[in-house]
């Protein structure tokens, strides 16, 4: 393990916080702090909202069967928001910038420039939750892919502004890069104020565990 691997790991063992509701942009001079581990890596991602339309920030991401890793800047825009009585949707550009380095065979101790974009979009009532995020990723020589997830959700009861929150979801992962190219993560969502937390385990045995905390 080098010094970048050793950092990347460290700041995923401190990020055992989230926000209550997950999204790329937060309110006006919001900072976000996210944590995520799922079949394909461990990724944090810090940003700041200087308006409720975009937010910019650090993101590192270590993939675990190619062995490299991500470090660089991500810009989050909010594109469009639909507001209704009892339905909130949500539009959302997500690109990044910055260096990938490599542990990896042939690729051992190689850096190159890389990046990422994708789009992300959800739609919810409080009972029922609806998801779609895409991202292709070019890191050079190093690795490029194009993956995409869904979910749905349903909240087995209906909260108080303050209450703990529930959802029960089902996530379905596509990466055509890889032999099992489509699996499926049953996983329930809690959150309280401004924390979440969310667990679940595919049906390849893979754990997935993403917490927040929203300042």
């Amino acid at each position: 393990m080098n010094y970048v691997t050793a950092i990347m790991a460290c700041l995923c063992a401190m990020s055992w916080v989230w926000t209550a509701q997950a999204r790329p942009v937060s309110y006006p001079g919001g900072v976000t702090w996210m944590q995520m581990n799922d079949m394909d890596s461990h990724a944090v991602h810090l940003h700041y909202s200087p308006t409720a339309n975009y937010s910019i920030g650090y993101k590192g991401e270590y993939f675990r069967d190619e062995d490299w890793q991500f470090h660089g800047a991500q810009f989050n825009y909010l594109v469009k928001r639909w507001n209704k009585p009892s339905v909130q949707a949500n539009l959302y550009l997500k690109t990044g910038a910055g260096l990938a380095f490599s542990d990896y065979q042939s690729f051992d101790d190689e850096t190159s420039l890389a990046g990422f974009a994708g789009i992300a979009a959800d739609w919810e009532t409080r009972r029922w939750f609806t998801s779609y995020e895409n991202r292709y990723v070019s890191a050079g020589n190093i690795d490029e892919f194009f993956n995409q997830k869904a979910r749905v959700g349903v909240a087995p009861y209906i909260g108080d502004y303050g209450d703990t929150h529930t959802w029960l979801m089902l996530q379905v992962d596509h990466n055509p890069s890889q032999d099992d190219d489509i699996t499926f993560t049953p996983l329930i969502r809690v959150f309280k104020g401004e924390y979440l937390a969310e667990a679940g385990v595919s049906d390849q045995g893979d754990v997935l565990f993403n917490w927040v905390i929203r300042y």
